[in-house]
């Protein structure tokens, strides 16, 4: 099968900065994806690369797109490598034939705070509009001001409401013992997302073992190959997914009926092309029913509907 392949690269800009331990993120580039086959029938599809969390940049799925000169085989699409992770899911989900469960399972969807004292005011708003879950990124200030800011922040959310901590990997082994030791005494935490770097899961598994606070592993199964090793490594706590650079939806699937794991689905940054392909694996693969980490739309100073009507 032959598909004609129209590409729309685009640039979204953050209405304010996003702090993490990795950086400052200003703007979201990204690739829309059309494949149109012989009888007309198309899909969409988005190519959303996070370089520095382990996929391809965005150049390197520019090079790509454009190397098939507007024309692309079923065979090319299904043996895109795993150096191109992003790309895998972008043209799979594009794919006319691709499985479609959407709305299989409804979702709560998790908000992401602002880093910082600001986070202290930001989730009033967010509660307003029915967010039940939020998530604040932490290993970004010194560690007392942030605790500090912690505990008011736990202290003032609902009591139903729930929270998750993500260090994205910015801890040392005594500040996430800190951190721990703090979210234990606090008893409220959903859970704390990769206290350590990538290459320390030994360490992570025995933090998993110390605490009662349950530990999500994200930057360290960045991709399929990264969640294999991490379970054949013993990890069998949480797994937070982003489908957008996680490789191939049909492999990641099999991975996770065949395991079982206990997964969050998380966002990145995506518009609602990839987004509506994401959350059609995560209705269909999220055994413990968690909030999936969606609620983001709220970070970018437009709308994508403009633009996906472009494409």
């Amino acid at each position: 099968m032959l598909y004609q392949l129209k590409i729309l690269p685009y640039k979204r800009k953050f209405k304010h900065p996003l702090l993490t331990s990795h950086g400052i993120w200003e703007l979201r580039e990204g690739i829309l994806l059309k494949l149109i086959d012989e009888t007309g029938n198309f899909g969409v599809g988005e190519i959303a690369p996070i370089s520095w969390f382990g996929s391809e940049t965005i150049e390197e799925a520019l090079e790509f797109c454009k190397a098939f000169s507007g024309k692309i085989s079923q065979k090319d699409i299904l043996t895109i490598p795993d150096s191109l992770p992003a790309c895998q899911f972008g043209f799979e989900s594009a794919l006319p034939t691709a499985e479609k469960n959407l709305n299989k399972l409804v979702l709560n969807t998790s908000a992401l705070l602002p880093s910082g004292i600001s986070a202290l005011s930001a989730w009033q708003s967010l509660w307003q509009q029915n967010y039940c879950t939020f998530k604040w990124k932490i290993g970004v200030a010194e560690i007392e001001e942030e605790l500090k800011i912690f505990e008011q922040l736990i202290q003032n959310l609902p009591p139903t409401a729930k929270l998750r901590l993500d260090a994205n990997s910015g801890l040392n082994w005594q500040t996430a013992n800190q951190w721990l030791q703090v979210c234990d005494a606090w008893g409220k935490l959903e859970f704390l997302e990769q206290p350590l770097p990538v290459n320390q899961i030994e360490a992570m598994i025995k933090l998993s073992q110390q605490y009662s606070t349950p530990l999500a592993l994200d930057e360290s199964v960045a991709n399929l190959g990264q969640m294999a090793a991490c379970y054949q490594q013993g990890w069998r706590g949480i797994y937070v997914i982003k489908p957008g650079i996680a490789g191939s939806p049909s492999k990641l699937r099999k991975f996770c009926q065949t395991y079982q794991i206990d997964a969050v689905f998380s966002s990145v940054f995506e518009t609602s092309i990839g987004r509506n392909a994401a959350l059609n694996l995560a209705s269909e693969l999220s055994l413990q029913n968690r909030a999936v980490g969606f609620g983001v739309e709220h970070w970018f100073a437009e709308s994508d509907e403009n633009l996906i009507s472009e494409l």
